[in-house]
């Protein structure tokens, strides 16, 4: 965008969020004539059309998301520049926007990001929780600087993007006393028949259970399938079934939701990623994550 004028961007930015021409020029105490004559300007001279009129209310065009997008970041940096010079920090916040898969583990996703929350410059870290496929979307669109995910980028997706192995662990099974004093089998034969929950489909660990499951010759009878490995965890810690999850959580899983611990296997390997658009990572706070992960973290448990 050439000689781009940013009180055109403005008023596209306030109408884009407010859904109407007459509700942002209420929100700016402007007549909505005017915002619709500087926001037709404003199209002209990108030479895109930004909206689409969708019953009394505007949506946005494809080229329109893309837009605010980049709207939504230079209004954001406008604001923390305010936040500056009215408070006048010895140095600029560091700015994360991380993308975390909701079929990794939330205890894993923690630790995976607490370094980056070690580093003696202030970080403000924006995260989000998503389906795998839309996170790689908005880190395509520059809307995230990393995603997490316990599974690589598929070779056929069409972003362009670079996955950047942080570990690996085994899996634990676990379950709360009661269940276990009821299939009181030696690992893994325990899981014969017993409840169990399993991840949800998009979760790399579910097709690895079962096909380690099949090599065992091992039948558990599936309680509930679940995406968010939270709640799995919750209904184990109520005796619902038992469950897995990366070895290299064990100890806190068995902390905080009050479970035992009832076999592990390396025969299983779960995987973690960082996602970027950078062939080698160069973010600060995303170079800790990356070493630390590839230090002690995934060689002893959390």
């Amino acid at each position: 965008m050439s000689n781009l004028n940013y009180k055109h961007l403005h008023y596209f930015w306030a109408v884009a969020k407010a859904g109407s021409i007459a509700r942002a020029s209420e929100q700016l105490h402007l007549t909505p004539q005017t915002i619709s004559g500087q926001l037709s300007l404003f199209e002209q001279n990108q030479g895109e059309a930004l909206f689409r009129k969708n019953g009394r209310n505007l949506e946005l065009t494809e080229a329109g998301r893309l837009v605010l997008s980049y709207a939504e970041d230079i209004f954001a940096l406008g604001q923390e520049l305010e936040e500056v010079l009215h408070h006048r920090p010895t140095e600029r916040t560091l700015q994360l926007r991380v993308g975390v898969s909701d079929a990794l583990p939330k205890i894993v996703a923690y630790k995976l990001l607490e370094p980056a929350m070690q580093l003696p410059q202030t970080l403000r870290i924006n995260c989000r929780e998503g389906k795998f496929d839309v996170l790689l979307a908005e880190l395509a669109a520059h809307k995230l600087d990393v995603v997490i995910s316990d599974s690589p980028m598929p070779a056929n997706a069409k972003v362009r993007a670079y996955n950047h192995l942080l570990g690996e662990s085994g899996v634990s099974f676990f379950a709360t006393k009661t269940l276990r004093d009821q299939y009181s089998q030696t690992f893994p034969f325990c899981l014969e028949a017993a409840p169990f929950l399993m991840p949800g489909e998009d979760a790399a660990m579910r097709s690895r259970l079962l096909q380690w499951m099949d090599l065992q010759n091992l039948h558990p009878r599936i309680a509930g399938e679940f995406d968010d490995s939270a709640l799995m965890c919750a209904f184990g810690q109520a005796g619902a079934g038992m469950f897995a999850a990366p070895s290299v959580i064990a100890d806190m899983v068995m902390r905080q939701y009050d479970v035992k611990l009832i076999g592990s296997t390396e025969d299983i390997c779960e995987q973690f990623y960082a996602i970027s658009v950078q062939r080698k990572l160069t973010h600060p706070a995303v170079l800790a994550i990356s070493h630390a992960a590839q230090g002690a973290m995934f060689k002893t448990s959390f």
